[in-house]
């Protein structure tokens, strides 16, 4: 049964991510035009919720927004239930629920990932009618095709690695490309395959230097005096893999806030750790193979700039989608891609979960097929 909405509010959090405008535009055109509701815009995430940074998405605003990289209403990784307030850290849940009622905004939309939609979760059992769309260039979120993002970021990461190529022949060298993607390596997979890269590494398969290093020298022996290597800022060795694992299985057994805090540091200790990890590695390989190694590190170029056709269409499929959701009364879930439809999740089915490359997905046997190293 169609509900009695008339003003909903959407906002975006956590990273940066082509597509988010398209998305905004999707949702805001659907609820104006199609719908006769009024939308606000929340800036700077979820703390514009608390702060009441907010703005009219009327026409204009909506206006030539489709084509523009990031997001108009700004963005933060701030946390409802864990945000800082002048230099306190405080539970503003009671704060967002009761503005939200002040304002009169029936709906709150957020366009994120996977942390977004923990704290989405959070705010729905605490009373508040939330709809979440699955942003990030890492295609990471669960239970949905993919993410908006992920396109531009995949056709931009390939361009490189495709321009890295004519300098890696040119010069004779090992080129080592770092990809972004943390903990899951949908992008650095993607980007290698398409871009032709002879060795590509990602998370979910831990790597052995001296493997690396073979597969590297017997192309040299066949007559291939250069090498591109793809590799994700996650990816890391089998020594440094387990000692990951060892510190996350303690996490998941301590039972004791101590216990658990001392775990969290351990953790943040060996991300502090893993920095410089591809630097680490291009040396690594220009020791064993005596090849000249060089370093690009995409970075943030990788996120930013026009979103690519796909991600629009899939931004603003969507969006409209999400309309659709709301006037239904669907509430606390999150709008996936399904082929070329959509379909409503349920948010407690992806929040504190994340959709990992499985190490027998067909684009890791395509790789393995066209004679990609894989580090293992």
């Amino acid at each position: 049964m169609a509900t009695k909405i008339k003003r909903i509010g959407i906002l975006t959090a956590g990273g940066d991510s082509p597509g988010l405008n398209a998305a905004i535009r999707g949702v805001g055109k659907a609820a104006l035009g199609y719908y006769g509701w009024e939308i606000v815009g929340f800036r700077d995430g979820f703390r514009g919720l608390v702060e009441n940074q907010r703005i009219n998405l009327n026409r204009s605003a909506l206006s030539g927004i489709l084509t523009i990289g990031g997001t108009i209403l700004g963005t933060s990784r701030d946390k409802p239930h864990r945000m800082v307030i002048n230099g306190q850290t405080k539970d503003m849940t009671g704060v967002i629920r009761d503005n939200l009622k002040k304002w009169g905004i029936d709906c709150v939309v957020c366009l994120g990932g996977g942390g977004t939609a923990k704290s989405a979760l959070r705010l729905h059992r605490a009373g508040i009618n939330i709809i979440t769309l699955p942003k990030t260039i890492d295609n990471d979120v669960v239970m949905t095709d993919a993410t908006f993002g992920y396109a531009t970021a995949l056709d931009i990461a390939t361009e490189a690695i495709d321009r890295l190529h004519s300098t890696a022949h040119s010069h004779h060298r090992i080129i080592v490309a770092e990809i972004m993607g943390h903990r899951a390596g949908w992008l650095t997979l993607g980007a290698g395959l398409a871009g032709g890269a002879d060795v590509i590494l990602i998370p979910e398969i831990p790597y052995d230097a001296e493997k690396i290093a073979d597969a590297i020298r017997q192309r040299s022996k066949r007559g291939s005096n250069f090498s591109i290597v793809a590799v994700a800022e996650g990816a890391m060795s089998r020594d440094d893999a387990r000692i990951y694992d060892s510190a996350e299985k303690k996490l998941e057994r301590a039972k004791t806030l101590n216990d658990k805090i001392e775990a969290k540091r351990k953790i943040a200790a060996l991300d502090v750790r893993h920095q410089g990890n591809t630097m680490r590695l291009a040396g690594q390989l220009e020791e064993l193979t005596h090849l000249e190694s060089r370093v690009t590190i995409l970075g943030h170029v990788q996120r930013g700039g026009t979103p690519c056709a796909a991600d629009r269409m899939l931004a603003t499929r969507l969006g409209t989608a999400c309309a659709d959701l709301i006037n239904e009364g669907r509430f606390g879930v999150m709008v996936a891609a399904r082929g070329d439809n959509t379909e409503p999740v349920p948010l407690d089915e992806v929040a504190g979960k994340r959709k990992s490359v499985p190490p027998n997905h067909s684009w890791v046997e395509s790789a393995r097929r066209v004679g990609t190293c894989l580090g293992d």
